[in-house]
């Protein structure tokens, strides 16, 4: 190009500052989210369904079920003590009838961090220990806001508010999820946590982004040399508080490091992929310097610091189970906050050695390949009633609680990320690879571990990003909005008749997801596999 060329086109830019802005915005993929009165009052409208259908009923079955015979208990001991405490044996028919205060003197033995149980004792500090509601208010109300959050994750992502509504519409009516809202187990916490982690870091890409586009435009206009390694990526609040969520996470469950090493690996592609399209020279360096670096300390620092404060009762405590294990193991050091941690590290170096040792069978551990198909679903309450027992009006009912997800949203959901994967290949679609990085961090590790017992109700975790990869082909199939009329109408009565569908089946499970008393026989249609039962 010619330098009376060059001085023309240079004057031109200056002449129109704005259309350097947009151009760089446009390559950069930072448009505009308006705020849309449509995709809040659908948000808002599905959060309210998510609501009804986790509190409706929610104290009818007023047994601890499952692992709620763990995790309520150790939730009440840690709002008395600080610390989880020992419980006499067989002693749910005791705390079930309101006589609560009857744990042992001595701490417990837990294998998971503290989190999740301080929320469960949460609910139980807003409505009594002795109320089935108190045990299991919290999980009801993070799971309904969950499917908020999925909600508006899905319009971020995918700059779709009918995708993000699909998103939210089939994660409030699932089964899967449902059930988990309505226990109070440890990995709706884990799943709420990674999910919110995974939004923040949506905000903080997009921030950056904006940023690196008016920076850019700024050189550009000035006629200025960008400095050698790139621009600054500025402040980023959004990764540091991705970094205490995902904290949270693991102080919820270890299996949030999963999401922790994903997600810090995907939110520095992003930033490498901004550099490189914006042209920086030394992107590759840039980013490392500028922004893998300060990303580690933001996400892995952040977290740690946040997950070791959650052990903030048993630091405190004196009962706390092997709260001085470095003196009784002869490697206290005299100095009181080195012992405490060193003690920390012991007794977690305990918790591992039993994680991966832990073998022993189990009528509903599930092979983890089996888990997107919902082969195996864990059954977490059953009762079988006569005439006249407990509103039974047949000669036999049953009363049921499996986790087992609308086989509809499943199966399709399976397929949904197979298609997924080959689009984010072919078209190297950055949404598609946002929304596997969810089922990477979530799903894939447990493959490594075929051999050790678990159970399909693991798969909730990352749960909303299979939802997340069925809405994308939905909205796929139904077109963008500057395709043909027809098509879009064809594309939207097909997606419109298949969500019908969906939620006509979610309600035909529902008596199974809520532990209603139902005809024996009407359980038996709702038993689609023999391994359901």
């Amino acid at each position: 190009m010619h330098t009376e060329e060059v001085a023309t086109h240079r004057a031109d830019a200056e002449d129109e500052p704005d259309a350097v802005l947009a151009s760089l915005r446009r390559r950069l993929r930072t448009y505009d989210l308006p705020v849309s009165r449509l995709a809040w009052a659908g948000a808002m409208a599905l959060f309210g369904l998510a609501l009804v259908l986790r509190l409706w009923g929610l104290g009818t079955v007023d047994e601890l079920i499952f692992d709620e015979t763990y995790y309520v208990k150790d939730g009440y001991a840690l709002t008395q003590e600080g610390v989880e405490m020992s419980w006499p044996e067989d002693h749910d028919a005791v705390f079930e009838s309101g006589d609560v205060n009857t744990y042992e003197s001595t701490g417990s033995y837990v294998v998971h961090p503290p989190l999740g149980k301080w929320l469960i004792g949460a609910g139980m500090m807003v409505l009594g220990p002795d109320s089935p509601w108190g045990w299991r208010l919290s999980t009801a109300v993070l799971g309904s806001v969950a499917v908020l959050m999925l909600t508006l994750i899905g319009r971020r992502l995918f700059r779709s508010t009918t995708v993000g509504l699909i998103a939210g519409l089939l994660l409030a009516i699932d089964g899967l999820h449902i059930v988990h809202s309505r226990t109070s187990l440890l990995d709706p916490f884990l799943m709420f946590f990674v999910l919110a982690a995974f939004g923040a870091l949506l905000v903080d890409r997009d921030r950056f982004r904006e940023h690196l586009a008016v920076r850019a435009a700024q050189l550009q206009l000035d006629a200025e040399l960008p400095p050698a390694l790139g621009v600054s990526g500025g402040l980023r609040p959004w990764r540091l508080l991705a970094g205490a969520l995902l904290g949270m996470a693991c102080a919820v469950k270890w299996s949030g490091l999963y999401a922790l090493a994903v997600f810090g690996i995907m939110t520095v592609l992003w930033d490498w992929w901004a550099r490189r399209t914006a042209a920086q020279k030394n992107w590759l360096l840039g980013g490392f310097v500028k922004d893998a670096i300060p990303a580690f300390f933001a996400t892995v620092g952040t977290a740690l610091v946040v997950y070791i404060a959650s052990w903030a009762g048993w630091f405190a405590s004196s009962v706390g189970y092997n709260r001085h294990l470095a003196a009784e193991e002869g490697t206290a050091t005299g100095n009181g906050i080195l012992d405490s941690l060193r003690s920390l590290w012991l007794y977690h170096r305990q918790a591992y050695e039993f994680h991966i040792g832990l073998d022993t069978e189990h009528p509903y551990q599930a092979n983890p390949l089996g888990w997107p198909l919902m082969l195996r679903p864990t059954n977490f309450y059953y009762r079988s009633y006569e005439y006249g027992e407990h509103g039974c009006e047949v000669a036999k009912c049953a009363s049921h609680i499996l986790s087992v997800g609308n086989p509809v949203i499943w199966w399709l959901g399976t397929l949904a990320v197979l298609i997924t994967l080959v689009i984010a290949i072919v078209r190297f679609d950055g949404r598609a690879w946002a929304a596997l990085a969810g089922i990477a961090a979530g799903y894939l590790p447990w493959l490594l571990y075929t051999d050790r017992t678990i159970f399909t109700f693991y798969a909730v975790v990352f749960e909303p990003w299979l939802i997340l990869c069925l809405a994308y082909v939905l909205g796929l199939l139904i077109g963008p909005a500057r395709a043909d009329s027809e098509r879009r109408l064809a594309g939207g009565l097909f997606a419109g008749s298949l969500l019908v569908l969906i939620v006509l089946v979610s309600a035909f499970f529902w008596p199974i997801w809520t532990g209603e008393v139902i005809d024996l026989e009407q359980w038996r249609y709702r038993m689609w596999l023999p391994s359901w039962t």
